[in-house]
């Protein structure tokens, strides 16, 4: 008698809220993500939904354990984040940390909402909703970031030019596009 077929777990779908850590207002998204994804894969969601460009490094830190990028030159403690899937590393209402850039330690706090079967299966992740524009790299960290959103204030800040200059003059801290980063996600592979 052949024994039964191994029970293949149902595909799920992870309801994560990211918030940029120590800016006030809070910078945020809601995001319906694909549990099998490998952490390589969250990085990327997480770059398009925050707005980030994708040009440093990066780690995840779940339950006391660092994932990132293999990479030979920087030696850290930390495992491949392209061998581990995040359904497999998270639980319902876990938190955990997302840093972004180590040089302006962008930190992000990652709750997970809820882990629930996908039906009908999530092809690609989702963001439901969010507040506020993210950052633009290598302004210095929250630190550099409040600088500059002082001095995009105020036309009499001595900054206040070079700011508007690097920046552009439409960048708005409160814009926030969802159909854009819903858009962009959908070509996430």
């Amino acid at each position: 008698m052949a024994s039964p077929a191994p029970h293949k777990p149902a595909k799920t779908a992870v309801k994560l809220r990211i918030s940029l850590m120590e800016h006030t207002p809070t910078i945020w998204r809601r995001l319906l993500v694909p549990g099998e994804i490998k952490l390589s894969k969250l990085h990327l969601i997480f770059q398009v939904a925050m707005g980030w460009e994708n040009y440093h490094l990066h780690a995840f830190e779940i339950a006391g354990q660092r994932y990132g990028a293999a990479d030979p030159e920087w030696e850290m403690n930390e495992i491949d984040e392209e061998t581990v899937a995040m359904v497999d590393v998270v639980t319902e209402r876990a938190r955990f940390f997302y840093e972004y850039d180590f040089g302006d330690s962008w930190r992000h706090e990652v709750v997970v909402e809820s882990i629930e079967p996908a039906k009908p299966v999530l092809k690609h992740a989702v963001c439901l909703e969010g507040q506020r524009a993210c950052p633009p790299e290598d302004c210095g960290g929250t630190w550099g970031y409040s600088s500059m959103l002082e001095a995009l204030a105020d036309p009499k800040h001595e900054e206040h030019d070079e700011y508007i200059e690097w920046a552009g003059e439409d960048f708005d801290p409160e814009a926030f596009d969802l159909a854009a980063v819903n858009a962009t996600l959908q070509r996430v592979r």
